[in-house]
């Protein structure tokens, strides 16, 4: 999807005065920017006076400093356009860096993963299906169908060790070799969701054991001068009754002889071999490893959340007799100096940093935004204005309002289902989506991957409002809080945990026409909805999924259809009227990402745009998406190029909006 923006956007503040257009490409890393279609027109002309302008530049930096552009743009982040001596040099390098190649991989295992939960629940329908079908047999024969029901009903493998296989089989883990040290792209106070996660990007490349060690396999090449086996992580998590954990130093039990079912006792002794022989060899040798920590969190599927809390030495290990009265191995390591803070306190407490009511919320300007139309309020805060003051300037709406001059399709056709649609064979709507749901059951309802666009079940549709394919219908599900920045105008953060694939919110406004806003001026609030654009691949637009087939409508039929292929015929306008989307701010690095939904009609030019999570996002997290601006694509009303700051803060900024 892409971000367009009127006659200029301002920084990347997602405030109500100082908002920009949103409508980002991609739910990944950066890739290239597109420019607003409104913009791109313009632009076409007035190739030749770029190139003289720049030219002149180069020129005017010889002679002195050049007269700032005079333009009254007020950008989300800083207010301001800035002249392009003040501007750092953007950049947009081609190779990714390590942070960004964590981030698509852990990405790239969330999809597989959630395929496989999709994969897991369609086994659990079709094992329901043939017990009740049993239920209804008659029970004369003993050996009916009784061996085959309890094959069907049993629980299978889970989807996270699947999507690791997978991931294996395709040569899709990150750092597939183990190494000392820390690993690129992760820093101290990353956390991971499960431990499956730290094996696909090869952090610690076992799901289940705590110590992570190089085999004999690596004895020669780069690490022949060192004795092997040799520890490079390892995982604290409780499962010890011997550990012994003081953060700075930790005394921690060796691996083997220990209850699996949770109750952490030992039943027999540990032997020097593997684990335990690779931590001793640690303490010869004067390698460090990273250290883990887990901690309960009911936010993760797997019950923990795991926290890198950098690189310990191992300093000393000996054998002794255990609480159990079994030989445990003992192993002491002290963290290493000049690293960052440690990080697993905050981690382990930050639910507790959550207000709990609207008492304990601090800088409160306003309690609820919406004036009671959410079903959960969404508070503001500000901290940072002297004397604090709240959003105004906008009117909240719940839902989309259709200008005068927009005339909406008819309701399509839909589904027969009954109740909950749960054959993706025979759902008319799930044919749409390549025969198959986009959506998981699971953390009541989660997007498996992005695609062109979304068809989800509609107001003719025989199912009803709890069917899968109604994800993105069912409004705020999560705490939001609306806060001030010092640089970005106002933000949002979620007070809950948000996995990745779920809806945030709908991109709510006044939808109108792309040429009646054409005129306007200072509203940064403006998203082209560009789905045919994107599903065509124009203007170098990043394709997704293709898995989808879209049905006639007579609105893509008509004249000045060839016209809208190039340019984007409806916006969504949420300058005057808006929700919570229009305070998003802009990221370099986003955890959102924009998907086109269809499901009352089928006009892929008049598409719903919805907001997902990319990441497992924790709380307090703030929320952004790539707003998807080309630099030097905004023009002003002289032809000459406008520029503006980008201050996301991300450590792959690409310094400049525009």
């Amino acid at each position: 999807m892409v971000v367009q923006s009127l006659e200029g956007v301002g920084s990347v503040q997602s405030s109500i005065d100082v908002a920009a257009n949103p409508h980002s490409e991609d739910n990944s890393s950066p890739k290239k920017r597109r420019v607003s279609s409104r913009l791109q027109v313009k632009q076409k002309p007035q190739k030749e006076l770029l190139v003289r302008q720049r030219v002149e530049l180069l020129d005017d930096n010889e002679q002195g400093p050049r007269k700032k552009l005079q333009a009254n743009v007020r950008g989300r982040q800083t207010g301001e356009v800035a002249d392009s001596e003040e501007l750092p040099k953007a950049t947009d390098s081609v190779e990714k860096s390590d942070r960004v190649r964590v981030k698509e991989t852990l990405r790239l295992f969330n999809k597989h993963y959630l395929y496989f939960v999709q994969e897991e629940e369609k086994r659990a329908v079709k094992a329901e299906a043939q017990k009740k079908a049993s239920r209804a047999a008659k029970r004369g024969a003993k050996n009916s169908k009784k061996g085959d029901l309890k094959a069907d009903t049993k629980v299978a493998k889970r989807p996270d060790l699947k999507a690791l296989t997978k991931m294996n089989d395709e040569k899709e883990i990150l750092f597939p070799s183990k190494r000392f040290g820390s690993i690129p792209g992760i820093d101290v106070g990353h956390q991971f969701y499960s431990r499956a996660e730290m094996v696909a990007v090869g952090f610690h490349s076992h799901w289940l054991n705590g110590i992570d060690y190089m085999g004999q396999s690596y004895s020669k090449g780069k690490y022949s001068n060192y004795t092997m086996p040799l520890a490079v992580a390892i995982v604290i998590s409780g499962m010890y009754e011997d550990d012994l954990d003081n953060a700075e130093e930790v005394v921690y039990t060796g691996q083997g002889g220990h209850n699996l079912t949770g109750d952490k006792r030992q039943f027999r002794d540990q032997v020097l071999e593997r684990g335990n022989l690779a931590l001793k060899n640690c303490v010869e040798q004067d390698v460090p490893v990273r250290v883990v920590r887990g901690h309960d969190c009911k936010s993760s599927y797997c019950g923990k959340i795991y926290t890198y809390d950098g690189l310990y030495k191992v300093v000393k290990y000996w054998a002794e007799k255990g609480i159990s009265g079994f030989t445990v191995f003992k192993y002491r390591l002290k963290r290493l100096e000049g690293q960052p803070l440690l990080t697993t306190n905050q981690v382990q407490f930050i639910n507790g940093r959550v207000p709990q009511s609207i008492s304990e919320i601090r800088g409160l300007v306003c309690e609820d935004i919406t004036g009671g139309l959410e079903d959960i309020a969404i508070p503001a805060t500000n901290l940072v204005d002297d004397p604090p003051v709240a959003p105004t300037g906008y009117t909240y709406c719940k839902s989309i309002q259709v200008a005068q001059n927009v005339k909406l399709p008819t309701d399509a056709t839909g589904c027969n289902c009954k109740g909950s649609c749960v054959d993706s064979k025979t759902c008319e709507c799930a044919k749409l989506n390549g025969s198959d749901f986009p959506y998981v059951h699971r953390d009541g309802g989660r997007l498996i991957e992005a695609k062109d666009v979304v068809f989800e079940c509609g107001p003719k549709c025989g199912c009803g409002p709890s069917c899968v394919n109604r994800t993105s219908q069912r409004g705020l599900k999560y705490r939001f809080e609306v806060f001030r920045t010092p640089m970005k105008g106002w933000a949002v953060r979620s007070w809950d945990f948000i996995p990745a694939g779920a809806p945030v919110c709908e991109y709510v406004g006044i939808l109108r026409r792309t040429e009646d806003v054409d005129s306007a001026s200072e509203n940064y609030y403006i998203f082209d909805i560009d789905c045919l654009q994107t599903m065509k691949g124009l203007d170098g637009r990043e394709r997704r999924s293709q898995a989808v087939c879209i049905p006639t409508v007579n609105s893509l039929e008509r004249p000045d259809d060839q016209r809208s292929d190039n340019v984007p015929e409806y916006c969504i306008d949420a300058g005057s009227n808006g929700n919570i989307a229009r305070f998003i701010n802009h990221s370099c690095e986003p955890n959102l990402f924009v998907q086109c939904v269809l499901s009352s009609h089928h006009d892929i030019k008049l598409a719903r745009v919805m907001l997902f999570a990319a990441d497992n996002i924790p709380p307090l997290q703030e929320l952004t998406y790539d707003y998807g601006y080309a630099l030097d694509s905004v023009l002003g009303p002289d032809g000459k190029v406008k520029k503006m700051f980008c201050h996301c803060g991300a450590a792959g900024c690409r310094k400049r909006l525009f």
